[in-house]
C-alpha cells in the first residue's frame, strides 16, 4: 500500500494519553547491497556525533517525539526497522518529504542512496494487524 505523505489518513497506531495524542509506525526498509554500513554509520552520527544537533532541530520542526533504528539481516539481505512517533504523522512526514533545509535534503539523498527511497514519491507504510497492550 503506497500512502500520499501529505494525506491526513495514515495507518498507524495512534496512543491517548491524558494530554497528548501520539501515532506510531514502525516499518522495514531494504538496505541496497553494500550499504549497510553506510547507514549504520550515518545513522550513529545522527544519534550521537556529528549529524546529532542538525538531526535534532530536523526532528523537532518536524514534530517527531520519537525516532529509533535497528539494523536486521536477513538471508535475503539488510534492512532497516524505523519506528517513528509524532502527534501528526503525516504532517512530520510530508515535512521531511519537502523540507529545504539542509538536513533535511541530506536525509533524503541518504535515503535514496542506502534505500532506493524517494520520499519526494510517497512511501509504502505497512498494514497494521496487532496492537496488543497490557
Amino acid at each position: 500500500m503506497t500512502i500520499d505523505i501529505s494525506a491526513t489518513d495514515v495507518s498507524a497506531t495512534t496512543t491517548t494519553t491524558t494530554t497528548t495524542t501520539t501515532q506510531a509506525v514502525c516499518f522495514a526498509a531494504p538496505l541496497l547491497p553494500g550499504t549497510t554500513d553506510r547507514d549504520r554509520e550515518e545513522m550513529l552520527a545522527c544519534g550521537e556525533g556529528a549529524r546529532r544537533g542538525d538531526h535534532a532541530a530536523s526532528r523537532r520542526r518536524h514534530g517527531i517525539t520519537r525516532e529509533a533504528v535497528w539494523i536486521q539481516s536477513t538471508p535475503v539481505g539488510d534492512f532497516a526497522v524505523v519506528l517513528l512517533e509524532s502527534r501528526d504523522l503525516p504532517r512530520a512526514l510530508h515535512g521531511l518529504a519537502t523540507s529545504a533545509e539542509p538536513f533535511d535534503a541530506w536525509f533524503r539523498s541518504h535515503l535514496l542512496a542506502v534505500h532506493g527511497m524517494d520520499l519526494a514519491e510517497g512511501m509504502s507504510l505497512p498494514e497494521q494487524v496487532l496492537d496488543y497492550r497490557a
